[in-house]
Formats: C-alpha cells, sequence, structure tokens
C-alpha cells in the first residue's frame, strides 16, 4: 500500500511543475510560446525593413537578399515572403515583389523606432558608441507608437539620429539630405560629416576607431583609388576607398576654413603642465559627457596634469582642487589652451581658486 505522505508529496510537486510550466502569462510555456511569437514578429518586421532598404537605393530585393539579410533559409523567406503578402503589406509582380502603402508605412515606423532608440542611447545613456546598433535593433521591435512619440518628445523631438541617418515623422514622412560621399569631394574643399553608414558593423567599427563622427568639419588632402587621406579633428586620417565610401558630407562655402576646436588634446599635456579648459569635443555625449562637467572640466577650468600611471593610461589630473583619473580616450576629446605659471596665477585669482 502506498505511503499517504509520499502520495502526498509527489502530488504536491506535480502541481508545483504544472504552475511553474503553466501559470497564465508567467509560466514558462507561456514565455516561450510569448518568445516564439516575438522572434516571428522580429523577423517579419526586419524582412520589412530590408525591403524598404532595397527600394530606397533602387535595388531589387529577392528571396536571396532576403534569407541572407535575415540569416534564415531560403524556405523560411519564401514563407515569410507569402505572409506579407497574406497581410497585404506585399505585392508580387511576377518574381519581383515590393511593399504596398501600408507595408511601407508599416517599415517607416520600424525604422523611426530603430532611429529615435540610437538618439536616445547616444544622448541620454553611457552606451558606447559602436553598441548603439545592436541595441537599438532589439528595442525597435518593442515599442508602440504611443512609446515613439513620447520618447521623440522626450529627446525635442530630433530630425535625425547621431549617424546623419534622418527620422520618419509619426505620419511616415522622411526627407533625405543631399549627400556627398568622401572620396567624391575635391581635394581642399571644406566639408561637413553628415553621415556616417553603421553597416557592416566591422566598417563602421573602424570609423570609429579614427574617432570619426557626424558634425566634423573634413578637408580632403589626396583622393586616388587606392586611398582617401584627409585633415578631421585635429589629425590628419587615411581610409581606403571601400571604407571612406561610407562616410558622407555636405560641402560647405569656400570661405568657411576648417573649423577645428580650438587649442589641443588634453593627452598633449606632460606632467607637470596645466592647460585651460575650451570645450568638450561632440563626440563625448549623455551621461559621460554629464560626468566629465559634474567634475568641474567646464570652459575656463585650470587642469593640471599631476601623474602618468606606469603603463599610461589612466592619467591623474588634478580638477579644482581634486585628482581625477581620466582614461586617454575621454582625455583626448577636451580641449585646453596650455596656461604658464603666470596666467595660472592670474586666473587663480581672478576666479578665487
Amino acid at each position: 500500500m502506498p505511503n499517504p505522505l509520499i502520495s502526498l508529496l509527489v502530488a504536491a510537486a506535480i502541481t508545483l511543475l504544472a504552475v511553474w510550466l503553466f501559470r497564465p502569462e508567467r509560466g514558462l510555456f507561456w514565455r516561450w510560446q510569448q518568445a516564439r511569437q516575438l522572434n516571428g514578429r522580429t523577423l517579419r518586421e526586419d524582412a520589412l525593413k530590408h525591403i524598404h532598404q532595397c527600394e530606397i537605393h533602387n535595388r531589387l530585393p529577392s528571396v536571396n537578399s532576403l534569407a541572407g539579410a535575415l540569416g534564415i533559409n531560403n524556405n523560411t523567406a519564401v514563407e515569410y515572403l507569402a505572409n506579407l503578402e497574406e497581410h497585404q503589406l506585399l505585392e508580387f509582380s511576377g518574381e519581383n515583389f515590393h511593399l504596398t502603402p501600408t507595408g511601407r508605412d508599416y517599415a517607416l515606423q520600424i525604422i523611426r523606432a530603430h532611429r529615435l532608440w540610437e538618439r536616445y542611447l547616444a544622448d541620454a545613456t553611457g552606451f558606447d558608441e559602436a553598441e548603439w546598433h545592436g541595441q537599438a535593433d532589439l528595442y525597435e521591435h518593442q515599442l508602440s507608437p504611443a512609446d515613439l512619440n513620447n520618447l521623440s518628445m522626450r529627446l525635442g523631438n530630433p530630425t535625425h539620429d547621431p549617424h546623419g541617418d534622418p527620422i520618419p515623422t509619426a505620419s511616415g514622412e522622411i526627407v533625405y539630405q543631399e549627400r556627398i560621399p568622401l572620396a567624391g569631394i575635391g581635394v581642399d574643399k571644406p566639408a561637413r560629416i553628415v553621415h556616417i553608414e553603421d553597416e557592416p558593423e566591422a566598417v563602421y567599427a573602424q570609423l570609429v576607431a579614427e574617432g570619426l563622427h557626424v558634425g566634423m568639419i573634413v578637408r580632403v588632402l589626396e583622393s586616388s583609388s587606392h586611398r582617401i587621406r584627409f585633415w578631421c579633428g585635429g589629425d590628419e586620417h587615411t581610409l581606403a576607398p571601400l571604407i571612406a565610401a561610407n562616410v558622407s558630407l555636405e560641402p560647405l562655402p569656400e570661405e568657411l576654413q576648417e573649423q577645428d576646436q580650438p587649442g589641443e588634446r588634453l593627452t598633449n599635456l606632460a606632467p607637470g603642465e596645466a592647460g585651460q579648459v575650451i570645450g568638450i569635443m561632440p563626440r563625448i555625449r549623455g551621461a559621460e559627457r554629464r560626468r566629465l562637467m559634474d567634475l568641474g572640466i567646464l570652459p575656463g577650468t585650470i587642469i593640471h596634469n599631476e601623474m602618468n600611471s606606469p603603463s599610461g593610461d589612466p592619467t591623474a589630473y588634478r580638477v579644482r582642487g581634486a585628482l581625477i583619473a581620466l582614461r586617454a580616450m575621454q582625455a583626448e576629446q577636451i580641449r585646453v589652451a596650455r596656461v604658464h605659471e603666470s596666467e595660472e596665477l592670474a586666473s587663480d585669482v581672478f576666479t578665487g581658486n
């Protein structure tokens, strides 16, 4: 005869397992179902984005291009195309296909979500620049139209994302500005960076490593089929034409000469030297910029290089009587004008430091 206590324990265990698996909304089974549905929705929306991008760049989308963009096989890609057609988001014309007006509006809302989220990451968080695109790829599928409107208002209704891409309005309107590739700008002609392509990821990472960002003034020194050499951000840069094609510019009037930030980088100061802050380069954004300002790194502040670490990074600086450590990648974005001891004393007397 079974032990009643053991039977009771077994029944309780089965009940707990059932609750864990099938509890409405929170059970493992339902969470798995929701994840599967979200994954399906994500792929459908990514398919709409891919087709829209093909149409914008006058390329014909295909089953192969869709499968490659979504990381799925051709049979699955065909299934998603059929699903989009069934929901009247896509139309076929022979073997070719294109978005319907409804499908195009849907695609623009996903693009709006992606670019607004990138703007948010750039302006209001400490996420590294190389992470913006990947993070936006995740969140673009989770934001409702109401969420997007609130986010846009919170950010001041921006018109472009941090890479220079236009952000569609709530009604789906989008305006593309005229852009010239870096290789297409004449030698010694001033121009401003208005767009940096963030795909493919490896190319974008190289542009980030060069310290390039939207808004910088560029002057091309040499342009050939082998390399593009240009002056930008106080440095000379050299890119292969294939990489340079991902940087777009707008020409500036000839009378606008290179107006790089005056002064020099804080990293140029040797131990024992001091400089007066002129400003923080635009590449430092959001939470990181606020942190530097909270530390007292404001225009007019005197900064001393107190000591370099044995490895050379970070460096200890004295700011308003306090010692702070800055990494080289931060310090090089701070522009200073060197000050001599007599100038420093006069500044201290004037500011009361």
